[in-house]
C-alpha cells in the first residue's frame, strides 16, 4: 500500500534554506526522499513510494520500523520521569537496569556500563577510559590510540582522528595528535599470498614497537569494519592481536557502534573469535535507532581502577544526557524485542541465506569480492577481476539505479587506502526482514549492478 502523495514545494524549501545534512552537499540533497513511515523493512515517502531499507537506516534498526512498543516504553517513563541527571550522587532506575542488562549480554570480563549520546561520543569516552587507567597505573606517557585504514568510528575530532576515511578529513585538519593507522586485516587486497589476520596483527605490533610500547594507550577495532567496506577479518586475526596486546601491556577497545545487539549473529561480535576486549563501545542497535544512545563497557580491571581512585584522580568524565532514563528504558524494551523474538539467532540464521544470495553476484562482470557476517554484507566493485583494478565512481551509481528499484543501500567509494580497493556497495538490513525480502535486495542489487555497468 503507498501513502497518499503530500504536497512538499514549502518543506523542500525550508529544508534547502534552514536545516544542514550530515555530509552536506546541495547536489546530493537535490532529489531528497522525505521519510514519512516505516514498518518492519519497509520506509515509506512522501510522494507515496515505498523502500526496502537494506541499511537498517545507519545500520542500527535492528528491530525494524514501526514497533509501537518502544513507543509506549518512551511515553510511560517519560510520563513517570522524562529526565534527570546521572552525575555522581545521582541515579535512575532505566540506567540502572540498562547497565546490567548490557553486561550481562557482554563478554564475560566485563563490569560496568558508561552512556552516551552516540557512537562518536562513545569512542571519545573509550579514548578517554583508555589515558584515565594508565595515568592511575602509573604510566601518563601510554596516550597514543592505534587504529586501522578504512577504520571508522565518528568524526568528532578525536574519533575522526581514529577514523582513516579521508574524505571525512580533507575539510576538517589537522588531526587530534597521538593517532596512528595500521594496515587492516583485508583479506581480498592482502599483498602476496599471506595471511591477512597475520599480518595486520604483526602490522600493529610494528606501530607499538616502533611508537615505543610505554607510550600507547590502545588499539581500537571494529570487530567487522563497517562503513569501511563490510570488511570482515580472517580468524586468525583477533587471536593474535589480543595476544599482541597482552604482551606489550596495550588495551584493546572493540567499537561495537554497528556489529552490536545481533547484528552479526552473536550478542556482540568478537564472540565469533573467541576474545574479550578491555574497552567496548556501542550505540545504534541499543535501542535499534528510536532515541539517541550508546555507551562503553569497561572491564572488571579498568572498573576497579576508577573504583579505587583517590578524590584528587577521580573519573571527571561527564555528559548532561548519559543515563537519559528515557533512552534507557527504550533500550530495555529494544532489549526485551530482541531477546523474546529470538533476533540474535534470526541474524545468524538470515544471515546465511543473506551471506549466499550475495554470492551469486560474484558471476558479474564488474564484481570483485563478496563478504559480510550475518546481517552484514558487500559487494566490491572492480574494473577487473583478473588484476583487482578498483572500479570508482560505479557504485554511485549503483545505488541510484537501487533507488529507482525500491532498494536503499549505501555504498563506500575506493579509493582511499591503503591499500586502494574498489567502490564497495554494503547492506545490513534489519534483523527482523522477511525471508522473501532478503532475496529480493539481492536481486535488485544484481539488477542494479548490471544497469549501472551499461
Amino acid at each position: 500500500m503507498n501513502d497518499a502523495p503530500i504536497p512538499m514545494t514549502a518543506l523542500d524549501e525550508a529544508d534547502r534554506l534552514h536545516l544542514i545534512h550530515p555530509l552536506h552537499h546541495p547536489k546530493d540533497h537535490a532529489n531528497a526522499r522525505v521519510f514519512t513511515r516505516g514498518e518492519g523493512a519497509i520506509l515509506h515517502t512522501a510522494d507515496g513510494r515505498q523502500f526496502i531499507d537494506g541499511l537498517s537506516a545507519l545500520w542500527n534498526v535492528n528491530i525494524g520500523h514501526g514497533r509501537k512498543e518502544l513507543a509506549a516504553a518512551a511515553s510511560a517513563q517519560m510520563e513517570k520521569l522524562a529526565y534527570a541527571s546521572a552525575y555522581a550522587g545521582f541515579t535512575n532506575e532505566p540506567a540502572i537496569r540498562l547497565a546490567e542488562r548490557i553486561v550481562g549480554k557482554a563478554y564475560g570480563n566485563m563490569a560496568a556500563a558508561y552512556f552516551t549520546t552516540g557512537g562518536a561520543e562513545s569512542n571519545e569516552s573509550a579514548f578517554k577510559f583508555a589515558r584515565y587507567y594508565w595515568k592511575r597505573m602509573g604510566k601518563p606517557d601510554k596516550v597514543k590510540i592505534i587504529s586501522r585504514s578504512y577504520g571508522y568510528h565518528g568524526v568528532t575530532m578525536a574519533a575522526m582522528s581514529a577514523t582513516s576515511l579521508p574524505g571525512y578529513q580533507k575539510m576538517f585538519g589537522p588531526m587530534v595528535p597521538n593517532f596512528h593507522q595500521v594496515v587492516p586485516p583485508y583479506p581480498y587486497r592482502w599483498p602476496g599470498n599471506g595471511d591477512a589476520g597475520i599480518g595486520a596483527a604483526d602490522a600493529a605490533e610494528d606501530a607499538i614497537k616502533a611508537l615505543g610500547a610505554d607510550n600507547v594507550a590502545a588499539i581500537i577495532c571494529e570487530p567487522v569494519m563497517g562503513a569501511g567496506g563490510v570488511i570482515v577479518p580472517p580468524p586468525t586475526y583477533f587471536p593474535r592481536l589480543r595476544e599482541i596486546c597482552d604482551r606489550h601491556n596495550v588495551l584493546l577497545i572493540a567499537d561495537e557502534v554497528i556489529t552490536g545487539f545481533g547484528r552479526t549473529g552473536k550478542w556482540f561480535a568478537l564472540g565469533h573469535w573467541g576474545i574479550e576486549p578491555d574497552l567496548m563501545s556501542f550505540a545504534k542497535g541499543v535501542t535499534s535507532g528510536y532515541l539517541p544512545l550508546g555507551g562503553v563497557l569497561v572491564s572488571k580491571t579498568i572498573h576497579k581502577a576508577i573504583e579505587e581512585a583517590p578524590m584528587d584522580e577521580k573519573f571527571m568524565h561527564a555528559a548532561t544526557y548519559s543515563g537519559h532514563p528515557v533512552c534507557c528504558a527504550v533500550g530495555l524494551a529494544n532489549m526485551d524485542i530482541i531477546e523474546n523474538e529470538g533476533l540474535v539467532e534470526r541474524a545468524a540464521e538470515q544471515g546465511k541465506r543473506l551471506q549466499a544470495g550475495l554470492e551469486t553476484l560474484r558471476s558479474l562482470s564488474c564484481v570483485g569480492d563478496v563478504r559480510g557476517l550475518g546481517m552484514l554484507g558487500a559487494v566490491e566493485l572492480v574494473e577487473d577481476k583478473g588484476s583487482k583494478k578498483p572500479a570508482l565512481g560505479l557504485g554511485a551509481k549503483v545505488v541510484g539505479e537501487a533507488g529507482k528499484r525500491g532498494l536503499i543501500i549505501r555504498q563506500r567509494a575506493g579509493g582511499d587506502g591503503p591499500p586502494p580497493s574498489g567502490d564497495s556497495l554494503c547492506v545490513a538490513p534489519p534483523l527482523m526482514t522477511p525471508e522473501a525480502t532478503l532475496d529480493q535486495i539481492v536481486q535488485i542489487l544484481g539488477e542494479s549492478i548490471e544497469a549501472a555497468s551499461r
